[in-house]
């Protein structure tokens, strides 16, 4: 059961709901119109990134490929930081040493500043994000599984674990509570088994990624792990947490603070003998299976020495692993605004340094919110275009700039069939960009209004 949760969104009521996605319609209709038109005279296409995979302690930093994915606009496959501050705009914060950052509006779509968004790198446990938006769907929260050996094979040398025993039976609401708090790769594992196994739920994470346009990721096992060719990037764990989100167990899971997890069953103890010899009738012979408390290990979530909670702070998932260094993706609300953080591979010889740079890209994005112009935009689910042009003008908002790169890193134009079937393509795609903004609002609980004790 949940023991303690932490505040996250306001509640968004059914009717309140209904209203705005009525009233959205047609607007949205028409903008539909607008954009399949623009798409008659031009398509951007997406190049293909190569991961920096070159291990540590050569003493040279690893350096972000010249030309990076357009997927959200073209300035977000240019290497280095990208913003475009108003009048009165904030500074970004300063000494911010990840190698790749992304702040977002998880609402609106519109990334508000970056920093190597499209760099394919070795994600650690933020992929369980994509494990979690793949499978928790498929799998009732109520059903149950007796653990086999086989179940927990092939986990890596140093997982992060959240105590599963073979021999036991863990129901599935159990096992998401120890994959989101304790980040454990024996419920992963588990969980997999019950989804048909690691290969076929592989499978199924990858093509849920190309749903989603997260083209810049490569599932090679579903913990996140450390393996060669397994890479994601921060635009894409950014995604990943932005459509989880929209499934109220994976906000629920994400959220929690504490909570209780199934210890292993215990052998009743022998009863004290009488003076006939005979066992104490009062002795209690039947085996006993306790719990133990769980902590997340979300710090920006609970806290701990040298880090505070961040007000607002609704989850969503860290990692931490030798070629990924730290790995962090947050959600918080400060009033109506609701912002999405990812952070890859910050100086490691900072204490909680993740969790530090996302609080300060989290104060920087609240206080800057409309003060700078979108550099790009965390598309909605689909196929077809991939750059800006699909994705409002906030995928475009760097005018001759941002033109100009896209040309220098897109392919020769199509012409003929290949123009009409493009068109053709963006206008389902923007079709279903209309159905993913009526429904974008996140109805999440009402955790905005709990505060910590």
């Amino acid at each position: 059961m949940y023991v303690r949760r932490v505040p996250n969104f306001s509640y968004c009521s059914d009717r309140a709901t209904r209203s705005r996605r009525a009233s959205a319609l047609p607007r949205l209709s028409r903008l539909t119109g607008l954009a399949c038109a623009a798409l008659s005279f031009s398509l951007v296409a997406a190049p293909v990134a190569h991961a920096d995979e070159s291990p540590e302690g050569n003493g040279k930093q690893p350096q972000p490929p010249s030309q990076m994915s357009t997927v959200g606009g073209a300035r977000l496959g240019l290497p280095g930081t990208q913003v475009k501050p108003k009048a009165g705009a904030p500074a970004l914060p300063k000494k911010l040493s990840a190698r790749s950052w992304i702040v977002s509006d998880a609402e609106s779509g519109d990334v508000l500043a970056s920093h190597n968004a499209h760099w394919k790198l070795p994600p650690a446990s933020t992929l369980k994000m994509l494990f979690a938006d793949t499978v928790l769907p498929k799998l009732p929260s109520t059903r149950t599984h007796k653990v086999l050996p086989s179940d927990l094979q092939g986990m890596g040398e140093g997982s992060s674990l959240v105590g599963v025993k073979e021999g036991e039976s863990y129901s599935v609401h159990d096992l998401w509570l120890g994959v989101f708090l304790r980040s454990g790769n024996d419920a992963v594992h588990v969980l997999s088994a019950m989804n048909g196994g690691k290969p076929k739920t592989v499978r199924e994470m990858n093509a849920r990624a190309r749903d989603i346009r997260a083209r810049d990721t490569n599932v090679i096992s579903p913990d996140g792990y450390d393996h060669k060719g397994q890479v994601s990037s921060a635009y894409d764990l950014s995604l990943f947490a932005r459509s989880g989100m929209q499934n109220a167990d994976f906000r629920e899971y994400a959220a929690t603070a504490t909570a209780k997890f199934p210890g292993e069953t215990q052998k009743p103890k022998k009863g004290k003998k009488g003076a006939e010899g005979a066992e104490d009738a009062g002795g209690d012979n039947k085996p006993k299976r306790g719990s133990f408390e769980i902590q997340n290990t979300n710090r920006l979530l609970t806290g701990d020495v040298g880090i505070d909670p961040y007000p607002g702070m609704a989850g969503v998932k860290n990692g931490s692993t030798t070629n990924a260094g730290n790995t962090f993706t947050g959600v918080a609300q400060r009033g109506d605004r609701v912002l999405l953080v990812t952070v890859m591979h910050p100086d490691q010889t900072e204490p909680h340094g993740v969790y530090k740079e996302t609080a300060k890209l989290l104060d920087w994005g609240f206080s800057a919110a409309n003060k700078v112009a979108p550099v790009g935009k965390l598309v909605a689910p689909g196929s077809g275009p991939d750059s800006g042009a699909a994705s409002g003008k906030g995928g475009q908002a760097g005018g001759a700039t941002d033109a100009k790169a896209a040309a220098h890193t897109s392919g020769k134009p199509s012409g003929g069939a290949g123009t009409a079937l493009g068109i053709t393509a963006g206008c389902l795609v923007l079709l279903a960009l209309v159905a993913y903004a009526v429904h974008r609002r996140w109805p999440l609980p009402d955790l905005a209004r709990r505060r910590r004790r």
